[in-house]
């Protein structure tokens, strides 16, 4: 598998991976720059410029429900 290059949208470091599982911030490259973001959505920096139709909400609870299983805080 090739190496892979992004950079990150909030500091514009550079990241190189092989695989997504290589880079647990993805598509941040920390934890950090991962919390930024997430304050710009809470303090409202961030809008979605639309509504959602039923099948983006879905894979939207979709991908929530994913995340909370793999961070271990299901109920």
């Amino acid at each position: 598998m090739s190496m892979q290059t992004i950079k990150c949208p909030i500091c514009k470091k550079q990241i190189q991976f092989e695989q997504l599982s290589d880079q647990p911030a993805f598509p941040f490259c920390s934890d950090r720059c991962k919390l930024i973001d997430l304050g710009r959505w809470i303090n409202g920096d961030y809008k979605i410029s639309r509504e959602l139709n039923d099948d983006e909400l879905d894979q939207v609870e979709e991908l929530i429900e994913e995340k909370i299983r793999e961070m271990g805080l299901e109920e």
